[in-house]
């Protein structure tokens, strides 16, 4: 048993009637701009890292100022 484009067409149908045609691209409109905020946030933490941190120096840092 294959999904012909029948099955595809009625269940396309059918999400159509139930959410409605505004809120399907209102919907879509939300995970574009999720999608481009995590590529955003992805971007700049690379930049951010680029140089390693060494914790053990960071230590020492913080227990000389006491």
């Amino acid at each position: 048993m294959s999904i012909g484009i029948w099955q595809i067409a009625i269940v396309v149908i059918l999400v159509v009637l139930l959410f409605g045609r505004g809120k399907i691209s209102s919907l879509m409109g939300d995970v574009a701009k999720g999608i481009k905020s995590f590529k955003k946030g992805m971007a700049s933490d690379v930049t951010d890292d680029s140089e390693p941190k060494n914790i053990s120096d960071e230590n020492k840092d913080s227990n000389n100022k006491d």
